[in-house]
């Protein structure tokens, strides 16, 4: 698969799964299975809060600059912009999203929530966390190495889950979210490319 077709992918399959979340979304109601999917992420054991809150952290608009920051080190500035850019943008397009779903977070639409940490305010469709998180690997991930690039991916899938365990996210904002991240790689690499 040439470089080319490999973002048309990404962006078809952030595109498909963007949809594919938003479709079955109700704003003051939750699917049975979407709701049992939460609570089994939601309800693990309180000690796991600490190491979740960390990895989280890789999905926040700091995230971008920081990882910039060390591909600048790593004397890639092409790169550094790419995530600089691309994770910039997947935070503000988040909540561009956020907007027009209108989708509450869990505490407003379930019982029981158990909120870790500060309890997130706004709109929970999508999760900005997984859409920066998955920006940023996918970003990255062509310039990783074999064990870098299944950090990466585990990393990325850890953020997601975390915001679900914190009573952050729905399942779905998740997966919208890393949809997003998708698409956003996708649209920036195809875009560098025709620009060359």
């Amino acid at each position: 698969m040439t470089v080319e077709e490999d973002a048309r992918l990404r962006w078809a399959i952030g595109l498909s799964v963007l949809a594919g979340t938003i479709l079955p979304l109700h704003r003051d109601r939750i699917g049975r299975r979407e709701q049992q999917t939460f609570r089994l992420v939601n309800g693990l054991p309180d000690r796991l809060y600490p190491p979740a809150w960390t990895v989280m952290q890789l999905g926040a608009l700091a995230a971008a600059p920081a990882t910039a920051g060390v591909a600048l080190l790593a004397g890639n500035r092409p790169l550094a912009r790419r995530l600089m850019t691309r994770g910039t943008a997947s935070w503000a397009l988040a909540k561009v999203v956020k907007g027009l779903v209108r989708r509450g977070r869990p505490a407003a639409l379930l019982p029981g929530v158990r909120n870790r940490g500060a309890e997130s305010r706004g709109l929970g469709y999508l999760s900005g966390h997984a859409a920066v998180a998955t920006t940023l690997a996918a970003t990255a991930y062509p310039h990783l190495g074999a064990r870098g690039r299944r950090l990466a991916v585990g990393l990325t899938s850890v953020v997601g889950v975390a915001r679900i365990y914190v009573g952050a996210h729905l399942p779905l904002d998740v997966a919208g979210g890393v949809a997003l991240g998708l698409l956003v790689d996708g649209a920036s690499s195809m875009r560098g490319r025709a620009g060359r």
